[in-house]
């Protein structure tokens, strides 16, 4: 009780920065337009729920979808069984999210902002983990300087106020880590258990938390080998004992993805399952993987993993694959190498690449001055394993961003910032830790009194950056690109433009007294819903067309008027001739409006 009552300031500050994050998020997501992926997600968590008949969105895995649905179950939402999207479509989410929100007598406003908010739950309670976990390892100071990073971020905070997986992805990875970290620290039965658990809850946010399988096999050999170094002997012998638990843990987290799947697969009828995932994999190329998934697809008891296989082979096939993308000035749909770090280091607030730069070089000055100190080969490699033995969380925080920005990088598909958002936790967490250990050295040039004055300055314009830009979090871009009125020079899509603005753009129009608009919109909204009779579709080749009130959504105008990249062979000129023309006012960033004689 004297431990609570003694710290209950840092509490209480805590609660302030949860508070002013969720505030934003609330008030900026009340006037975002249903978003690009959000229609399919929304539609698809409601089916699950209510169906338990997974043929929507199955290259996602239920469980942010149906944290989503649940609000709608009390809403009473009516949903279209009788739709062809339903019926005769495979895997027809984009029409049946089309469907749902605006031709089924629904609500879609109160629909997204229902499911908006269940998943702002999520986003809460990662920012009270990072904070725990911060505070266990750096102090409360740390806890909470992390948490303000997180909670501030105007690229967090964009993300957390969507349906779609991202902020699942990034909760499910910080706690599937923490117990992974958790048991090896301490291996009881009691944490092998709650790694499988959690492991599998993981697998069950976001596909891409496949990655954590080589996280930990690389993570629990490194310590095995930092552990048993001086015993070269018996290494390898300790290895495989060692390994056991680890095989227990995938065992115990594919366990838990069994009866998940099976609820979402207990009314999807089997021959239309081996169908759909028959046509969904026509062109995967290992034939015998997808071939083997088939067969599963109608199997009764191995029908659920048939189709958790289907959604996993599905993300392999579309990173293969590609997609469209505008950066830099030219569209693609092979990736750049560049376009991770270039887009991070754009959208990424100034204060916080100070921070990560600064943190990033006091970590070299630590190893550089031990080599120095250490100087034998033998000496450096005994320093690094024993590193390891005592800081397992962050070996396993920066094995974690290593790997999964390697993947991002290599991989063919350029998806926007928000693809590797989970790793900023770690990022923030690994950053707060040098930082506080910074503050709390009597040595360097600044007293404590400095240091801290540093911080507050960085943390003052961090928040600045955050308030400023709202409501458009998604569209943020810092000051190396400009602002977020020059973002759209740089990259779209998610991160600029989701077709976020549509009710901005409604609202506009009749502020402005606009009795015709062509509109070429890029998202999840219905502009037909929102604009009404005010709405004409624009084909932006039609010459007849350019006159009048032209609206263009940022993305698609970007892709009109850009370079191909080698071997794209699509038309990127379409809206070149808008060159000629200066809009007369953006909407929210990603919405342009031109007004022609």
């Amino acid at each position: 009780m004297q431990s609570i009552k003694k710290n209950l300031p840092y509490f209480i500050l805590a609660g302030i920065i949860i508070s002013v994050s969720l505030a934003l998020s609330v008030l900026s997501l009340m006037g975002d337009s249903v978003t690009t992926d959000e229609s399919p997600h929304i539609v698809s968590g409601y089916s699950y729920l209510t169906q338990k008949d997974m043929r929507l969105n199955p290259e996602h895995p239920p469980l942010i979808k149906d944290i989503a649905a649940i609000p709608l179950l009390f809403e009473k939402a009516k949903f279209d069984t009788s739709h062809y999207s339903w019926t005769n479509d495979i895997n027809g989410q984009w029409t049946a999210g089309t469907h749902f929100l605006y031709e089924s007598g629904n609500n879609p406003d109160k629909i997204a902002l229902s499911a908006r908010l269940a998943v702002l739950f999520i986003f809460i309670a990662l920012c009270i983990f990072v904070f725990w976990w911060g505070r266990k390892k750096y102090g409360y100071w740390g806890g909470l300087f992390a948490l303000a990073l997180i909670a501030l971020s105007p690229n967090m905070i964009a993300h957390a106020r969507y349906v779609t997986t991202d902020t699942g992805a990034a909760f499910a990875f910080i706690l599937a880590t923490f117990f992974f970290v958790k048991y090896v620290s301490k291996p009881t039965l009691k944490n092998l258990i709650f790694s499988g658990v959690a492991f599998g809850i993981a697998q069950l946010f976001k596909f891409s938390l496949f990655l954590l399988i080589p996280l930990y096999i690389f993570t629990f050999g490194a310590y095995i080998v930092a552990k048993n170094y001086s015993a070269k002997s018996s290494l390898w012998s300790k290895f495989l004992k060692l390994a056991k638990p680890l095989i227990a843990i995938f065992v115990i987290g594919y366990l838990i993805i069994w009866p998940f799947y099976q609820y979402h697969v207990w009314n999807y009828p089997a021959e239309r399952q081996k169908t759909d995932t028959e046509f969904i994999l026509r062109s995967f190329p290992i034939r015998p993987i997808a071939d083997s998934v088939v067969w599963m697809a109608d199997k009764p008891i191995i029908r659920p993993y048939a189709q958790y296989l289907l959604g996993l082979l599905m993300v392999f096939q579309r990173t293969g694959g590609g997609n469209t993308a505008y950066f830099l000035g030219d569209v693609s749909s092979t990736a750049w190498k560049s376009y991770f770090p270039t887009v991070y280091i754009l959208k990424e607030p100034i204060p916080i690449l100070i921070f990560v730069f600064f943190s990033a070089l006091l970590a070299l000055y630590s190893i550089i001055r031990r080599i120095i100190s250490d100087k034998r080969i033998g000496k450096i490699l005994s320093a690094l394993l024993d590193w390891i033995q005592k800081n397992f969380a962050e070996f396993t925080w920066i094995s974690f961003i290593v790997l999964y920005w390697t993947s991002s990088i290599t991989g063919n598909l350029n998806i926007g910032l928000r693809h590797v958002l989970p790793t900023f936790l770690f990022i923030y967490l690994l950053v707060s830790g040098k930082i506080s250990k910074w503050i709390s050295d009597k040595k360097g040039a600044f007293d404590k009194s400095s240091k801290i004055f540093i911080l507050a300055v960085l943390l003052i314009w961090l928040a600045r950056e955050t308030t400023s830009i709202f409501p458009s979090y998604l569209a943020y871009f810092n000051q190396f690109a400009g602002g977020s009125a020059n973002g759209y020079k740089y990259a779209a899509d998610s991160n600029l433009d989701w077709g976020q603005d549509l009710k901005r753009l409604a609202k506009y129009i009749d502020d402005n007294n606009i009795d015709k608009i062509k509109l070429d919109y890029f998202g999840g909204g219905s502009p037909a819903y929102s604009l009404g009779e005010k709405y004409e579709r624009m084909n932006p080749r039609d010459l007849s067309q350019r006159h009048g009130w032209i609206a263009v959504s940022a993305t698609l105008l970007q892709n009109g008027r850009a370079i191909a990249a080698k071997g794209f062979d699509q038309d990127t000129s379409y809206y070149k001739w808008l060159d000629n023309y200066e809009p007369v006012a953006k909407i929210g960033y990603s919405i342009f409006i031109y007004k022609l004689d």
